[in-house]
This record gives structure tokens, C-alpha cells and sequence, in this order.
């Protein structure tokens, strides 16, 4: 089945043939949303649970039908591990914030410890499907690790542009997984442009973020497992537990999580198989607040911000795919929240008592809701599901803000006694 009909402009509403095109409208810029054969889908699965048990692979890819590639091969790689991450209820937390129901989905179990081993596991898929030699993007560490790891995984060429200001344990990871490294003497946007123009001059496929429309389509993968859950915590037509819909709360930088995991929301809508779609609160950095500017503003226009906060894997003066984001909350009745630096560290504490190690942009979400719980934007009784987008580990140097230094003490008793 050829489930892959086309593209839509998000902005103008321009259709474009698969082969048409491959980036962004030409018209006006816009992002462009992949359009499935949703007839040919349903004809296929006429159920959710005819769906859920066509496939017991543990993996985003039990979601291949809805994925706009052929079989991404790779077979026994890190290619076809992204996904399938753990969701967790910790009992310290929801006693902490007097909440009844709070779930969180810890997205640094993937590959290479972040959320974006989804966008671009599908986006390696789509690279070896059409031919591409090299895949490019540009990234403050997550973005190019996730690249490097799964085009490693099958052998394929991958070229990272980083600000030269990205942790050492970011570039670490994309050194380490083969890739080709060029830091850049900039901002994430200054490597980003230079990664667009290096793909039109060289004829390598770019993955940018916001740029490339299968990052999408594989961050969307976040929203069918968050479907699949909630599901099955809440069987009923609805798919509500104590009469409310689910919230999820997410942390925004350029804005391609939150479009992505809306997007699978929107998929699910037009399938039938999702009645009533959970609420997206989107979670920026009080330095890096593009999106949620323009929520507040009450437009979708993006007007671009000297972003500055150590939560460096959300920070963008320009976020690529604003439009989108906005709508992710806007068109959900969500809404958007920003948080201090200070906030943010607050949460790596949190979250680190209950064993989830996240890293500044994995916490925003979580400070966004204790936030939003102040605010009242929701209720103590709301079902809540969190997602941390990114492990610790990545970013160890802020970590260490977030915590009192371990004393050095002499190796004696005397000493130990003394420091007890």
C-alpha cells in the first residue's frame, strides 16, 4: 500500500505530489505536513485494535502503516530501537504537588538518550529509501547525536554542524558514532542556515529540524504511544479517566516536539481512532520564548528572540516550525508557559529524587507544570503526562547547578563523623 499520497502546506494550504517537493513550500516557507492515505489506512485496520495487534515489534516501527517510508531494514541495529520509552507515575511527586494522576515519559531511555533518535531514525529510513549518500543537519547536540547514531548503525554517511558552544558530552557522542563534525563559530541558527546552503551547493539531504517534514513524522511516533497508554488507562469512548481528557506537557525550542506529537494526534482524529484529543501545553525558557510570545500575543507569526538560557537544546532565536507549535496548543485548548533557568534546574532536582535524570530541556516540561498547577491553568485532579525529552548526561555540566557539591573528606572515621 502506497500510504504516502503528498504534501500540504501549513501555511497556504498548497498540496504538493511526493515527489514534488522536498523541503518547504515554495510559495511562502511554510512547513509542509505529510498527507497520508487515510482511506486506504482504515481499510486496511477498521479498528484501533485491529491496528495494535498487527504488530508486537517494540519499537516506534509497530507504527509503520502510519509512517510515510517503505521498511526501514536495519534489522538488529539501533535503527529500529527508537521508541517504545517507559512512562512512569512516581508516588513522591504527585504527594509533592497534591496531584492524583501525573505520569512521566522518560524519552532519554532511547538510543542515543533523547527524543530525537524518532525523528531521526525516520528520516535515516527515508534517506536510504530515496538514495541520499549523506544526510546533514545542523544541532546543538541531541539532534546531530540521534544522527550520527542511527546513520552509524547502517553504515551511512552523516555531516553535523554544532555551535562550538554545545556541551563536550553532545560532541562526544556525535565523534564517537562516526559522524563528521563542523562546529560552528555561532548560534544554532547561524549553523542552521549554513546547513541549508551546504545541501543546496553539495546535494546532501538535510535534516533539519522544522525543515525536513519527516522529523515529524517521526516525533509523531510520541504521540501513537501516548494514544496507546492513555488507551489503555482509559477504555471507555472518550478516552477520559475521572470525566477530564489528558494533558501533556512538553518543552518547546524550534518547535518540532510539540507539532510532532500533535501531528500523531491529528493523524489518530482522522483515522477515527481518537474521539477527543488531549490538551498540549507547550514549556519554552523564559531566555528562549519565541513560540510562546506569540501565543501570548494571540498570533502565529514568529518574531525571532536573542535566545539566551543553559537549557541549550531549546534555545533558538528563530524557531523553524513557530506556526505549528502555537496551533499544537491553540487548537488543543493547551497553552503555553515559560520558566526561569532557575526553574528549570529546580526540576532536574525534582525529577532526579524520583530516579529520572533529565537534562535542562527534559526538565522544562515538568517546571511548566508545577507552574501551571501555581497558575491554575490546570486542576490538581487533571490526568497530567510529562515528557522528559533528554538525559543528564548530556548536559552534566548543568546539572551540577542543580545540586550542593559532594564534600571531600579525609579517608577516616573521625573525618566521616565530623561530616555526618
Amino acid at each position: 500500500m502506497d500510504k504516502f499520497v503528498g504534501y500540504r502546506c501549513s501555511l497556504c494550504g498548497q498540496e504538493y505530489a511526493p515527489g514534488e517537493i522536498t523541503y518547504t513550500c515554495p510559495k511562502d516557507g511554510g512547513n509542509l505536513d505529510v498527507v497520508l492515505d487515510y482511506a486506504a489506512i482504515k481499510q486496511q485496520f477498521p479498528s484501533m485494535e485491529m491496528f495494535l495487534g498487527s504488530t508486537v515489534e517494540p519499537s516506534l516501527w509497530r507504527y509503520l502503516p502510519l509512517i510515510p517510508v517503505t521498511d526501514p531494514g536495519g534489522e538488529g541495529t539501533t535503527l529500529r530501537a527508537a521508541g517504545n520509552t517507559p512512562v512512569y507515575s512516581p508516588p513522591v511527586l504527585k504527594k509533592q504537588l497534591g496531584m492524583e494522576n501525573l505520569w512521566i515519559k522518560d524519552e532519554s531511555r532511547n538510543p542515543t538518550a533523547s527524543f530525537k533518535d524518532r525523528a531521526s531514525s525516520v528520516v535515516v529510513a527515508r534517506a536510504r529509501q530515496i538514495g541520499a549518500e549523506v544526510v546533514v543537519t545542523a544541532s546543538t547536540g541531541n539532534a546531530g547525536a540521534a544522527l550520527a547514531g542511527m546513520a552509524a548503525a547502517v553504515n551511512h554517511k552523516a555531516i553535523i554542524f554544532a555551535p562550538r558552544t554545545a556541551p563536550p558530552a553532545k560532541i562526544a557522542q556525535l565523534l564517537i558514532f562516526g559522524a563528521r563534525v563542523l562546529l560552528v563559530d555561532g548560534s544554532y541558527d547561524d549553523a542552521f542556515d549554513l546547513t541549508i546552503q551546504a545541501s543546496q551547493e553539495f546535494g546532501w539531504y538535510c535534516r533539519n529540524t522544522g525543515y525536513n517534514p519527516f522529523t515529524v513524522e517521526g516525533k509523531k511516533t510520541a504521540g501513537f504511544e501516548i494514544w496507546e497508554f492513555w488507551t489503555r488507562l482509559s477504555p471507555n469512548p472518550r478516552h477520559q479517566v475521572f470525566g477530564k481528557p489528558l494533558s501533556v506537557f512538553v518543552s518547546v525550542g524550534d518547535g518540532n516536539i510539540i507539532s510532532g506529537i500533535h501531528k500523531g494526534f491529528k493523524d489518530l482524529v482522522e483515522l477515527g481512532w481518537m474521539q477527543e484529543m488531549p490538551r498540549i501545553f507547550g514549556i519554552q525558557a523564559e531566555g528562549s520564548a519565541a513560540i510562546a510570545n506569540a501565543y501570548f500575543a494571540g498570533v502565529d507569526h514568529i518574531t525571532p528572540v536573542a535566545a539566551k538560557t543553559l537549557a541549550d537544546s531549546i534555545s533558538v532565536d528563530l524557531p523553524r516550525d513557530g506556526v505549528r507549535a502555537v496551533r499544537a496548543a491553540t487548537q488543543t485548548n493547551g497553552a503555553y508557559i515559560t520558566v526561569s533557568d532557575q526553574e528549570i534546574l529546580s526540576g532536574i532536582a525534582a525529577l532526579g529524587k524520583v530516579g529520572i535524570f533529565a537534562e535542562p530541556a527534559g526538565s522544562t516540561s515538568y517546571a511548566g507544570l508545577v507552574k501551571a498547577l501555581d497558575q491554575k491553568l490546570i486542576e490538581p485532579t487533571d490526568p497530567v503526562l510529562v515528557v522528559n525529552t533528554g538525559s543528564g548526561l548530556k548536559d552534566v555540566r548543568a546539572a551540577m547547578q542543580a545540586v550542593v557539591e559532594a564534600p571531600v573528606i579525609e579517608p577516616t572515621l573521625e573525618a566521616l563523623k565530623k561530616i555526618l
